[in-house]
C-alpha cells in the first residue's frame, strides 16, 4: 500500500516563547510565519474536482519531489460542498465528488491544508458561504477543523445590499477572523491559516494582518505575460507590506498554463513569474494539473535557491524596487513595470532584474543604488537560475543579453573592501566631499545640475 504523509503544519506553527516580564512560559500560537508553499485546484481544474483528483494530486507532489522541496499544502478552492446546508445548518460536503467523506481525505493526507469558504451570500461558484450565518460561524470554523483543515481562503463574492449587511470588507473579515480565534481558545488547538481574498479592494496591505497571515493585492491572474506585469505592477507599490506572520497574496501561480492549452506563457517568462512571486514572499501555490507537467517547469518549481529567499526564516521582508528601469521611478505602468529590485536575505542582498522589453537587452545598475549595498566593498556574485558563482563584483554589475521577458536572480555577498583605485572616490558622486570640505568633480556637476547651475553655494 501507498503511504502518504505530508508534515503537518501545527507543528511547526506553535512556538513556545519565554515571558521576561512574568517569568512564564506561554504558548505562542501565531501562525503562518513565512508564506504558503503548495497547490491549489482552481486553475487547474475550477470545478471538476473529487476526492481521485485530491489524492492524486497530492501523491503526485510526492513523486515529483515538490514535497521535499517544501510544498505541503493542498487547497480545495471552492465546488467541495453540497448547494445547500443541512437542515440543522451545517456545510455538507459534496456526497459525490466527496463521496468517502471529509475525514476519510484528510486521514488519507496528513495535514492536507484545504478548505475554502466565503463572506457572502454564496462562494464564487454560488456554494453555500457564511454571511447570515454569523451565529454559526464558530461552527463553521469548528466543523473545518473536525475534518481536518487548516487553511481556510475566505473570498468576498455574493455581496449582500447595504441595507443588509451594513458592512465594509474590513468588518466581514473581523467576523470570520474572530470565529477563528474562538475556535481555537475552545480547542486549544492552533488558529486556522486565513487567506483573504477580496482582490486588493480597500488597501488589504494595511489592514489584511489584523485578520489572516495573506490577503491578495490584485484581481486575478490570467495566463499570460501582460496580466504577470500588471500583478508585478501594482504590487511594486505595496511591496513594503510582505513581513513574517502577514503576506502580500500575488495570487495562485499560472507559469505551466500553457501545458492545458489555455494560456501562451514562455519558459523564460516563467521564470520570470515564479521569481517575482518567490522574491515578493507571495504563497507559492501550483495551479497546473501535475499530471502533464514537463522537466523543464518542474524545475523551476523546484529551484531550491529561489525557494530559500521565499522561505528565509530570518528576513521576512519582500525585495522592492530601487530603480523602475524604463519608466521614472514610482511611474505606474502595467506594461513595463519595475525593473530593477533588491532586498535583504540571511545569506545576503538579494537583486532581481526583469527585461520587460520584447528583446535581449543588457541590465546595468551601480551596487549602491540599493540600499543593502555597502559602500567601498566588493560583492561576490551567484546566480539563483544557473546556480554558478560568478566572480566579484565592484561597483557595478551589468547582465548581459537577459531574454526578452526574462530574469535574472542573484545574490551578492560581502567580500570585503573593494581594491585601491577602484574608481571614483564615491560610487554615488553626490555631495561627495573631501575632508578638507572640497567636492569631488562628480559631486560639483550634480550640484550644479541640482541647483540649475545657480553657482550660490558654499562649499
Amino acid at each position: 500500500s501507498f503511504i502518504l504523509l505530508l508534515g503537518s503544519l501545527f507543528s511547526a506553527w506553535t512556538l513556545l516563547s519565554q515571558s521576561q516580564e512574568h517569568g512564564q512560559q506561554e504558548t505562542d500560537l501565531r501562525i503562518g510565519k513565512l508564506p504558503t508553499l503548495g497547490y491549489n485546484t482552481w486553475n487547474a481544474y475550477h470545478c471538476d474536482i473529487d476526492e481521485t483528483v485530491i489524492i492524486q494530486t497530492a501523491k503526485l507532489m510526492v513523486t515529483l519531489g515538490l514535497r521535499d522541496v517544501g510544498y505541503t499544502h493542498v487547497n480545495i478552492d471552492d465546488c467541495y460542498a453540497e448547494r445547500h446546508r443541512s437542515e440543522l445548518g451545517d456545510i455538507v460536503a459534496d456526497h459525490v465528488r466527496f463521496a468517502s467523506g471529509m475525514n476519510n481525505l484528510t486521514d488519507q493526507i496528513h495535514a492536507l491544508g484545504m478548505c475554502y469558504s466565503a463572506s457572502g451570500w454564496f462562494t464564487c461558484a454560488f456554494y453555500p458561504a457564511s454571511f447570515q450565518n454569523e451565529y454559526r460561524r464558530v461552527v463553521d470554523v469548528k466543523l473545518f477543523q473536525d475534518w481536518g483543515f487548516d487553511y481556510l481562503k475566505f473570498d468576498n463574492c455574493a455581496i449582500p445590499y447595504d441595507n443588509i449587511i451594513r458592512q465594509g470588507v474590513v468588518g466581514k473579515y473581523q467576523r470570520i477572523a474572530d470565529a477563528i480565534a474562538q475556535v481555537s481558545k475552545d480547542t486549544g488547538k492552533p488558529p486556522m491559516f486565513l487567506s483573504l481574498c477580496q482582490w486588493g479592494e480597500e488597501q488589504p496591505w494595511i489592514w489584511g494582518r489584523r485578520f489572516g497571515q495573506s490577503w491578495r493585492t490584485t484581481g486575478d491572474i490570467s495566463p499570460s505575460w501582460g496580466s504577470i506585469t500588471d500583478i508585478l505592477n501594482q504590487n511594486s507599490f505595496v511591496a513594503w507590506a510582505s513581513d513574517f506572520y502577514g503576506h502580500n497574496d500575488l495570487d495562485i501561480t499560472f507559469l505551466t498554463a500553457r501545458l492545458s492549452g489555455n494560456g501562451d506563457i514562455t519558459h523564460e517568462e516563467a521564470k520570470t513569474h515564479f521569481t517575482a512571486w518567490a522574491f515578493l514572499k507571495s504563497p507559492l501555490l501550483i495551479g497546473t494539473d501535475l499530471s502533464k507537467i514537463s522537466p523543464a517547469d518542474l524545475s523551476i518549481l523546484k529551484n531550491e535557491e529561489i525557494i530559500a529567499i521565499n522561505q528565509d526564516p530570518v528576513v521576512g521582508t519582500s525585495v522592492t524596487p530601487f530603480r523602475w528601469g524604463i519608466n521614472p521611478d514610482w511611474v505606474s505602468n502595467s506594461t513595463h513595470p519595475a525593473q530593477y529590485w533588491s532586498g535583504e536575505s540571511q545569506n545576503g542582498t538579494i537583486f532581481m532584474l526583469i527585461n520587460t522589453l520584447d528583446e535581449p537587452a543588457d541590465m546595468f545598475f551601480s551596487l549602491t543604488e540599493s540600499p543593502w549595498i555597502r559602500a567601498g566593498r566588493q560583492y561576490s556574485v551567484r546566480d539563483l537560475w544557473s546556480h554558478t558563482d560568478n566572480g566579484t563584483a565592484i561597483r557595478n554589475f551589468t547582465a548581459k543579453a537577459v531574454p526578452p521577458h526574462g530574469v535574472v536572480a542573484l545574490l551578492l555577498q560581502d567580500a570585503g573592501d573593494e581594491p585601491e583605485g577602484a574608481g571614483p572616490p564615491c560610487a554615488r558622486p553626490h555631495w561627495c566631499t573631501d575632508k578638507n570640505g572640497t567636492l569631488a568633480p562628480g559631486a560639483l556637476m550634480e550640484i550644479m545640475q541640482e541647483q540649475g547651475f545657480n553657482m550660490n553655494y558654499r562649499p
